[in-house]
C-alpha cells in the first residue's frame, strides 16, 4: 500500500507540472485546486485534533466524500474540517479556498508541520493552510432546540448560507435518482451516524436562522435555498410554491441583506414566477450534462418528468423573467466520462460540453460547474473519475466561451479570480480574468 501510493504520489506531482506547463495562462491555483478536489484530501490524526477547533464540515446537501461515513474510521473521533484555504509553497499559490472531499488515501494530505498546517504531496510541503473559523452565529441555538448549523450552515469561507430546506428528493430509486447524486443516501447515512438531521426544515427555524445571522454575522453576502425534486406535492404545495416561500419570509424581514438564490428545477413559467415574486435574484435550474442520450442514462427522473429538451427551453424561459445574466445552471463537470456509458475520451467528453457552453453563453445564460467525485453510496457508486487533464481543459474552454462573448461575472459568487474566489467546489471563478 504505501509504494502504492508513494506511486500516485509521484504521478500527482508529475501531473500537475504537466498541465502547468501545457496550460500557462491558467493560474496554477486553478490546476491544484481542480486535482484536490478530483482526489480529496486525507488527514493526519494530529490535523484532525486542530479542525476540531475549527467549523468543521455540515454535510448540508451531499457528502462530496469518497468514502462512506461507514469506513471513515480514521475521522471518526474528530470532524474535517468544510473547507481549506492554502497558501505559498513552492509554487507561492495565492489564497485559494477548497471545498474538503475526505479521502484517506488521497496523495494530498494535510499534516501538522512544526506546529502549522500543511498540505503535503509527495513527501513535500505544497502549500500553508489554514481551517475556516467558526462563524459567531454557531454559537446560538434556535429556540426550538435545533442547532443553528444545521438548520443555516455556512460555506465558501463564510460568504454563503446554505439552506437545504428539503433534504430529500421525491426522484426514488436507480430508476429516477440522478446517477451522480447522493442526496437521499446522504439523509440516511446522517441519520443512521446518530446526527441531527431534518427532512423538511421549518420556516420558523429558518427565519429565526437568519435573524441570528443578521445579528451577529458579518462575513454571510448571499443565500441558497434548495432541496431535492418536488414532483408531486410537498406539505400540499407545487415545488416553486414550497421553495418561494423560504424567499418571501426572509426578504419580508431583511430586503437586500443577502443575495436570495434558489437552486430547484427547470420548472414551468408560472412556477418560475413565483420565485421571482418571493424576493429570489438568481436561479439555478441545474441541467448536469448536456449530451442528450447521457442526460437520459444519468438524470432517469429529469428525463422522465420534465424531458431534456423541455429542461433546456426552461432554462431559456426562465431568462425572460430573471434575466440572462441570473439565470445560472450548473453541470456536474466529469460526469460525461461516468463509466459504462460516458466518454471514455477527453477530447470528446470536452467537446460536448463546449457545445453546451456555446449554446448558454450565446443566449446570455452563463453555466457553472461544480467538480464530480464518484460518491461511493450513489448509483454511479466507486469508480475512477475523469483525469486532471480533463478538468484543465474544461476551465479553459469555459473562460474561452465566456471571454469570448464578453460576459458578466456571475453575480452571487463573491470575487472573482485567483486569490480572491470564494466558490469552493471548483475553480471556474478562479479562472476569470480581471482587469
Amino acid at each position: 500500500m504505501v509504494a502504492e501510493q508513494e506511486a500516485t504520489a509521484v504521478g500527482t506531482t508529475r501531473e500537475l507540472e504537466r498541465m502547468m506547463a501545457a496550460f500557462p495562462d491558467l493560474p496554477v491555483e486553478a490546476v491544484i485546486k481542480q486535482d484536490i478536489l478530483r482526489q480529496g484530501l486525507a488527514f493526519s490524526p494530529d490535523a484532525l485534533r486542530v479542525a476540531s477547533g475549527y467549523k468543521p464540515k455540515d454535510y448540508f446537501i451531499f457528502t462530496f466524500d469518497l468514502v462512506p461515513v461507514a469506513e471513515m474510521a480514521k475521522h471518526a473521533n474528530f470532524r474535517a474540517p468544510e473547507e481549506i484555504r492554502m497558501t505559498g509553497g513552492p509554487y507561492d499559490l495565492r489564497r485559494t479556498i477548497v471545498s474538503t472531499r475526505v479521502a484517506p488515501d488521497s496523495p494530498y494530505r494535510v499534516e501538522l508541520d512544526e506546529g502549522r498546517l500543511a498540505l503535503v504531496c509527495e513527501g513535500r510541503l505544497l502549500a500553508e493552510v489554514e481551517f475556516p473559523p467558526i462563524p459567531e452565529y454557531y454559537r446560538h441555538t434556535l429556540s426550538s432546540g435545533r442547532s443553528i448549523s444545521q438548520i443555516a450552515p455556512a460555506i465558501e469561507w463564510g460568504y454563503l448560507v446554505y439552506l437545504t430546506v428539503y433534504r430529500l428528493c421525491q426522484y426514488w430509486g436507480r430508476d429516477e435518482e440522478c446517477r451522480f447524486c447522493d442526496l437521499n443516501e446522504n439523509f440516511r447515512q446522517q441519520r443512521a451516524n446518530g446526527r441531527e438531521y431534518t427532512p423538511v426544515k421549518e420556516l420558523d427555524d429558518i427565519v429565526e436562522a437568519m435573524t441570528l445571522i443578521n445579528e451577529h454575522d458579518t462575513v454571510t453576502k448571499a443565500y441558497t435555498v434548495t432541496g431535492g425534486s418536488i414532483t408531486r406535492k410537498l406539505d400540499g404545495m407545487r415545488e416553486g410554491e414550497f421553495y418561494a416561500r423560504f424567499a418571501e419570509a426572509i426578504e419580508s424581514r431583511f430586503p437586500g441583506r443577502w443575495i436570495p438564490k434558489a437552486v430547484v428545477q427547470a420548472l414551468p413559467l408560472d412556477e418560475v414566477k413565483m420565485l421571482w415574486d418571493a424576493g429570489y435574484r438568481i436561479y439555478h435550474p441545474n441541467y448536469e450534462v448536456w449530451d442528450p442520450e447521457l442526460f437520459s442514462w444519468i438524470c432517469p427522473g429529469k428525463e422522465r418528468y420534465v424531458g431534456r429538451d423541455a429542461w433546456v427551453q426552461r432554462i431559456l424561459d426562465a431568462a425572460e423573467v430573471f434575466g440572462p445574466s441570473h439565470v445560472i445552471p450548473n453541470f456536474v463537470g466529469g460526469v460525461e466520462m461516468a463509466q459504462p456509458h460516458g466518454f471514455t475520451d477527453v477530447d470528446r467528453a470536452i467537446a460536448s460540453t463546449a457545445e453546451g457552453l456555446e449554446f448558454f453563453m450565446s443566449h446570455g445564460v452563463v453555466p457553472r460547474f461544480t467538480t464530480w467525485c464518484p460518491e461511493p453510496t450513489s448509483n454511479l457508486g466507486r469508480q475512477d473519475g475523469p483525469p486532471l487533464e480533463y478538468f484543465i481543459k474544461l476551465l479553459y474552454v469555459w473562460r474561452e466561451t465566456f471571454e469570448r462573448h464578453k460576459l458578466p461575472v456571475p453575480p452571487g459568487y463573491g470575487k472573482p479570480g485567483p486569490g480572491n474566489a470564494e466558490f469552493s467546489v471548483s475553480a471556474f471563478m478562479d479562472v476569470i480574468r480581471t482587469p
